[in-house]
């Protein structure tokens, strides 16, 4: 089998000087899984007989990743002189895995046949010789013969994830391959071969000694790379997968919404993570993650914002995740309810003879203050998806359009949306006699609730007015 592709020039340059030396050099891995099936390569990997300290030698800027699995970071100039790396690794095999993930025995080999026999899923067990005098120093397009002895462009054309080799064997060694499987099916549309597909629900014990940091990084990649997340993550609860690390998602799964829902709760939450923005796509997915827990029985969920946010924290702490994005998802969850009505509602009610007013300058405040002015675009993100994953949705885009209206008008006034805007700090009240600690946080919050209220009190002679009389 061939492929019609081109080389960069700074692989090339490794491949050349390691050729040159006598060594056999072969590209490998996801570049040749993605150029057969027509995607542009994220990075080129180099798989090689020469040993690790023979290559630090050839390239005196490297950097010796795992002298134990024979990984070197080679850096090389490109044709604009700006370093790019190359990860090249000697042929190797492995045996007798530990905790799911890491061999006790690694054997540097002469074969790269044994060495791609070690691989995961057969799309990724592909090699082209690099070293049989093709190179040139120009990025041209040539057909370069695929060795593939496990069968790999043959799945590609069937749109199969299939384990080298024996399916259980390959999931005993590794945990985090079960998971990749579910991500890799879900990034290209492929299906799990069903051998394959067995095999990773008898190794749960093993996916389950993984940290949670590794799968989450997985989890995100599945997330973040695949047209419709909701495929891989059905395929981890199919497996088993999804109870490892994400359980609550489960709880929703057969609860159904009967007002405005055509879904249950745990297929609308995957269908607006499909519809959402990159940046919302977890929170798209935990957005309604406390449903099941307030499910009065009758179509409300009351208070499952409120809640959500505790279960969200919790999640977010299981995985890993930095304080600083736990806290973003978290306010995404608390607010994605907010409801601003537009003009044609007002029209409409006052019709009614209700009256129904947009939202003060004070309140448009308290959203931005509540919300976070850095948050409020993935907040809009996030009302988005949500109604364009549910049909019976009464949410109206319009809604949107005129609340960014609104924040807008309000933003160019002069205004103060935090504790820190304010025009007194701490200092000015420990000198009027605030003691600090929580009698300082509690006068300063007061303050910032005068000023969303009215701005024009933002002074500092009418701040320690105010906090005088609250003394």
């Amino acid at each position: 089998m061939k492929l019609k592709f081109s080389v960069p020039s700074y692989v090339q340059k490794v491949a050349r000087i390691l050729s040159k030396e006598g060594y056999d050099v072969y590209l490998v891995g996801g570049a040749i899984r993605d150029i057969a099936i027509g995607k542009q390569p994220d990075d080129y990997d180099l798989a090689t007989n020469a040993l690790p300290d023979e290559m630090l030698e050839l390239f005196p800027r490297s950097v010796s990743t795992g002298a134990k699995f024979g990984t070197v970071i080679a850096l090389i100039g490109d044709e604009q002189k700006e370093n790019q790396e190359v990860e090249v690794t000697t042929f190797r095999s492995e045996e007798e895995y530990v905790d799911g993930r890491w061999p006790s025995k690694v054997e540097f080999v002469d074969d790269v046949y044994r060495d791609l026999g070690r691989r995961d899923f057969t799309i990724n067990a592909m090699a082209v010789d690099l070293s049989n005098g093709e190179l040139d120093s120009q990025e041209i397009e040539k057909e370069w013969e695929v060795y593939d002895p496990f069968g790999g462009m043959q799945d590609i054309d069937k749109r199969l994830i299939r384990a080298v080799g024996t399916p259980i064997e390959r999931f005993k060694e590794d945990g985090l391959r079960a998971f990749k499987a579910c991500r890799l099916a879900s990034q290209f549309n492929f299906e799990i071969e069903k051998e394959t597909f067995e095999a990773i629900k008898e190794c749960i014990p093993i996916a389950k000694q993984v940290s949670m940091e590794r799968i989450r990084d997985e989890f995100m990649k599945l997330l973040l790379k695949s047209p419709k997340p909701s495929k891989g993550i059905e395929l981890m609860r199919q497996t088993g997968l999804l109870q490892i690390f994400l359980p609550e998602l489960l709880e929703g799964y057969g609860v159904e919404q009967k007002m405005y829902h055509v879904d249950d709760v745990y297929w609308h939450s995957l269908k607006t993570c499909d519809c959402a923005e990159d940046s919302v796509k977890l929170a798209a997915l935990l957005h309604d993650i406390a449903k099941p827990r307030t499910d009065m029985g009758n179509g409300h969920f009351y208070g499952h914002d409120i809640v959500g946010v505790e279960m969200v924290d919790k999640i977010m702490k299981r995985l890993k995740f930095s304080k600083t994005e736990t806290e973003r998802v978290k306010k995404l969850v608390r607010n994605h309810m907010f409801y601003y009505p537009h003009s044609q509602d007002n029209i409409q009610k006052k019709e009614e003879g209700i009256d129904l007013t947009m939202w003060s300058d004070s309140a448009i405040r308290r959203f931005l203050n509540r919300v976070g002015e850095e948050n409020v675009e993935d907040l809009f993100k996030l009302r988005i998806a949500d109604a364009t994953a549910n049909p019976n949705s009464p949410f109206d885009p319009e809604e949107i359009t005129q609340l960014q209206k609104r924040i807008s008008e309000v933003r160019a006034k002069d205004m103060a949306l935090k504790v820190t805007d304010l025009a007194v700090n701490g200092n000015d009240l420990e000198k009027i006699g605030v003691k600090p600690g929580p009698e300082m946080g509690k006068v300063l919050k007061s303050l910032l609730d005068i000023v969303l209220e009215d701005p024009l009190m933002n002074t500092k002679e009418k701040l320690l007015e105010a906090a005088k009389n609250m003394l």
